[in-house]
């Protein structure tokens, strides 16, 4: 027979300092010892958690740190098997506290979340207040951690009772087995289900809200480090988590272009609304008063009607050099020098006399024309072959004049003439983080002339 110690916290919220730890350790059907205790987590409480615990700042300020409670805390632990409900969520918080003091944490879990979804199936939720509602358990102190932890320990009680406990509890109990890392509310089935294949994953809350979309060469083991991490936002999502759901992408490019678009259409709330500035230049036109035509560099984010996009400075400064060059431009309405009335002591003096008043506006304004169409021809059209979501498909990436247009998936076995791949895509906005992404890939465009691409 085990001896369980039943574990409930209250934080301070999103920092998940604690602020009250209860400890119910039981035995042979009865309690044997019990501890709690008030702690304070050296920082201010959030108005919201004091109205969900009742717990104020000012109950805490002569209340001991964790690290003057951290001994009683471990006794009480000691030979125990650690027992909470959404056991991660507890277990992860009081091993950061732990090595924050620089102390070792380790025991074998238990999660009375997933013991009841195995025990007592059928229930509508299996939150601590809804399922012991369901049981007829009362719980006098709600959202305190004495309150909570003894709730736990009735419903404990509960499944003591069913047909097998025992056999359940050795079960989850065993080393190799992912009871104990799976979030509380996930069904272990559908996390096996989990292809080990690229793709895109979706992390649902109980009330099928999306909360977070992440892409993977392989999905299971990706999911699967999720439930490992120790960071606060982590932990707070992982505690969330009630189903998961997936869509393959036959490659790592496919699936981060899907998790893009997966994440502008829905703000999942914990996925960051922007993961990282993309910075870029965008080569641009425009016309003066005096009809002069110019081309130049605009951060990318500022640009209406890009001709070509660089995400490297220097790339983009040596493009519009060769362009001046092929073109015979002027570097001051190509905007390579400042504050030159001529750039007639440019180094890169090409210029036919637009800038002294000596060449005819049109004309320059002709050979600005040709070099833009030069540009918007090398500009990649066509497709990125990828490989399928099977070995009977393949994937393609399009690219129209140097913009993404979307994906697509085509089976082998159909005869697509090039002219009908445009049929087969699943359209998608291009974007910044879209071309930043696509950056490197664009050198294998490949026309969709090309009778090889079917």
């Amino acid at each position: 027979m085990h001896k369980y110690a039943i574990v409930d916290l209250e934080t301070n919220g999103r920092a998940n300092r604690i602020t009250e730890v209860a400890i119910i350790v039981y035995e042979n059907g009865k309690i044997i010892h019990s501890y709690e205790s008030l702690v304070n987590p050296g920082g201010s409480i959030p108005s919201f958690i004091t109205s969900l615990t009742g717990i104020t700042q000012e109950m805490l300020v002569d209340q001991p740190s964790f690290k003057e409670v951290a001994e009683d805390v471990k006794e009480a632990l000691e030979g125990c098997v650690f027992v909470a409900h959404n056991v991660n969520f507890d277990y992860n918080i009081l091993k950061a506290e732990f090595e924050n003091i620089g102390h070792s944490f380790k025991y074998p879990k238990l999660c009375t979340v997933r013991l009841s979804r195995k025990l007592l199936p059928g229930h509508r939720s299996y939150s601590l207040g809804n399922i012991c509602s369901a049981l007829g358990i009362s719980n006098h102190s709600r959202h305190r951690a004495y309150g909570d932890a003894l709730a736990t320990v009735e419903l404990f009680k509960e499944l003591e009772n069913q047909t097998d406990f025992e056999k359940t509890i050795a079960t989850f109990l065993n080393q190799r087995s992912k009871e104990a890392t799976i979030p509380s509310h996930l069904d272990k089935d559908e996390f096996e289900a989990l292809p080990s294949h690229p793709g895109v994953y979706k992390f649902y809350n109980e009330q099928r809200d999306l909360i977070y979309v992440g892409k993977a060469k392989n999905i299971k083991k990706r999911v699967l480090s999720h439930f490992y991490t120790k960071t606060t936002k982590k932990v707070s999502m992982i505690r969330e988590i009630a189903h998961v759901e997936y869509e393959l992408s036959g490659t790592e490019l496919i699936a981060l272009l899907m998790e893009d678009a997966l994440i502008k259409r829905n703000f999942p709330k914990y996925n960051r609304a922007s993961k990282q500035r993309i910075n870029g230049l965008a080569l641009v036109t425009y016309t003066d008063r005096k009809g002069i035509q110019h081309l130049g560099l605009q951060n990318l984010k500022d640009a209406v009607n890009p001709i070509k996009n660089f995400f490297n400075p220097v790339e983009a400064r040596h493009y519009i050099e060769q362009l001046l060059t092929d073109f015979n431009l002027c570097a001051k309405y190509c905007h390579l020098i400042e504050n030159n009335d001529t750039c007639e002591d440019s180094i890169f003096y090409t210029c036919q006399g637009i800038c002294k008043g000596e060449e005819n506006i049109d004309t320059y304004n002709e050979r600005v024309e040709e070099a833009i169409q030069k540009v918007r021809q090398d500009l990649p059209d066509g497709v990125i072959k990828q490989k399928g979501r099977n070995s009977e498909e393949d994937a393609f990436i399009r690219i129209k004049h140097g913009k993404y247009c979307g994906y697509g998936f085509i089976d082998k076995n159909l005869n697509v003439h090039p002219s009908e791949i445009d049929d087969f895509i699943i359209s998608e906005k291009d974007n910044l983080n879209v071309q930043k992404i696509l950056m490197h890939s664009l050198t294998s465009v490949q026309s969709i002339s090309e009778k090889d691409l079917a």
